[in-house]
């Protein structure tokens, strides 16, 4: 066999599991998504377009975590079917090695790598957009009015209905109850009636509550030059049937200006988010200094001074030529209790303009930092294809099994490893407990010589991960026991 039809061989053997493994990790996150945004969706009256365009939005927007698993588990599926079978015995006895073999899926793994760093710089953070504010209309939109028995329903502006009763054949209300707060004076006015239906015009501005054989109660409001404490007048009118127009106008999903979202830093690129860290760096150093200066200018020395410059720069230098204690012990009693009263109301004032600062600064520096962490991430995402498949490789041919079964749960054991030290390290990032490039490379930098490690152990072939030597080992030494016995 040439090498080239190994390559072929090995090739088709990989790309198989990799599509339907890539589309089999889309489908378990994209119901994670669901999941996670039902309450936003469910009861709203969203058409289908708008669903299967937020719906494409989030599969586009997952495939950065589904491809390197995707990867995982295809490297160890090929590898462990090729093992399993014994053609990786074959080929290595017809001296071809386990780095040769691999050699066309590290060009391909290389190439997924490069394309997805452009998916990440370019592709993503235009999806990100569409999603976001999408997400933010559905999220805004009022439900489709839903009123349930017994329960005062006040998702309509300036309105509560309550139904005693509702026939679901018909569609008829009974014993019904509608508070109008229109007026944002109280509850002036209610009606009350024994039946009526409810429908929505075609162009679903408006809702027409039609109501049969009942009263309306208002309370009239009277000048407060003519009100008393005890006269309360009110009109009481009888109808035996009324209609009631409702405004649902602020129920249709409005599309926001995505230009609103635009500067967010989940939606830039590398150029972008480089330009918008460098601008929020030097702010933030900026603020910093004026800080500083204000704190001398207002709290240290509270007269005011020409030069702020001269103050800070001559600090060190007043503070040693000026004795305060000489000046403090000089002064008369009634002098030095106004000095300390009002110099506790210096200090009171300095630690809550120092206080206030504090978390002006820490919520500047978290903003740098996501900025920060979403610059690395279109690197490590890249990173974690290459580094995967260099575990899932040659783990795949250290154990030798193929199928869903082991290779499935090895993948998920190192993903959900690879996942848990991600997420720990960003959110190390995000509290600044440690900087953006260490804390977004931890898991890459753990995983590599792991991968390295297990790519060594394969190609001297190791049993390393052959579970039928450790049971084996286990077996004799139960044996050995029964004969000294």
């Amino acid at each position: 066999m040439t090498v080239k039809r190994v390559h072929f061989l090995v090739i088709k053997s990989w790309i198989g599991p990799l599509v339907a493994t890539f589309c089999i990790s889309l489908f378990l996150l994209l119901m994670q998504f669901l999941w996670k945004y039902i309450d936003d969706l469910v009861g709203k009256g969203l058409e289908f377009s708008v669903i299967s365009e937020l719906l494409l939005y989030a599969i586009a927007g997952l495939v950065p975590m589904a491809l390197p698993l995707s990867i995982l588990l295809a490297s160890l599926m090929a590898f462990g079917n090729l093992g399993e079978h014994y053609e990786l015995i074959s080929l290595k006895s017809a001296g071809i090695s386990l780095s040769r073999i691999m050699y066309p899926l590290i060009i391909l793994t290389f190439i997924i790598s490069i394309g997805a760093f452009f998916f990440s710089n370019n592709v993503l953070p235009f999806i990100n957009l569409k999603m976001g504010s999408l997400l933010f209309d559905v999220r805004n939109k009022r439900p489709d009015v839903s009123i349930k028995e017994g329960i005062f329903y006040n998702g309509i502006d300036g309105y509560s209905i309550k139904v005693g009763r509702k026939n679901k054949s018909t569609g008829q209300l009974y014993n019904i109850m509608v508070y109008d707060h229109s007026s944002r004076m109280g509850n002036l006015d209610v009606t009350l009636a024994d039946s009526g239906r409810m429908e929505v015009t075609k162009d679903k501005r408006n809702l027409i509550l039609s109501l049969y054989h009942g009263k309306t109660y208002t309370e009239v409001h009277e000048d407060k030059r003519r009100k008393t404490k005890e006269s309360h007048p009110h009109r009481q009118d009888k109808f035996s049937e009324q209609k009631v127009i409702l405004d649902l106008s602020g129920y249709g999903l409005k599309r926001t200006d995505e230009n609103l979202f635009k500067n967010n830093y989940q939606m830039l690129n590398l150029k972008q988010l480089s330009v918008a860290g460098d601008s929020l760096k030097k702010a933030y150093f900026e603020y910093k200094n004026q800080f500083s200066r204000n704190l001398l200018r207002t709290n240290l020395f509270r007269k005011e001074l020409k030069n702020d410059t001269n103050i800070i720069r001559n600090y060190d230098s007043i503070n040693s030529t000026i004795s305060f204690d000489s000046v403090f012990n000089a002064m008369l009693p009634g002098e030095k209790a106004r000095v300390i009263d009002q110099a506790l109301n210096y200090a009171r004032t300095t630690k809550s303009y120092i206080s206030s600062s504090k978390n002006d600064f820490v919520h500047k520096k978290k903003w740098i930092n996501r900025h920060e962490i979403e610059w690395h991430r279109k690197f490590t995402l890249s990173f974690a294809c290459f580094i995967l498949f260099f575990i899932g490789a040659p783990l795949g041919a250290i154990i030798r099994k193929g199928g869903l079964g082991m290779p499935v749960v090895i993948s998920v054991v190192f993903f959900v490893l690879y996942y848990v030290v991600s997420m720990t390290g960003e959110k190390y990032v995000k509290s600044a407990v440690m900087p953006a490039w260490e804390g977004m490379w931890v898991s890459s930098a753990i995983l590599l010589p792991l991968g390295m490690f297990l790519t060594y152990k394969a190609a001297n072939d190791s049993v390393i991960l052959n579970f039928d030597s450790y049971t084996d080992v286990i077996r004799k030494f139960f044996t050995s026991m029964k004969k000294k016995k």
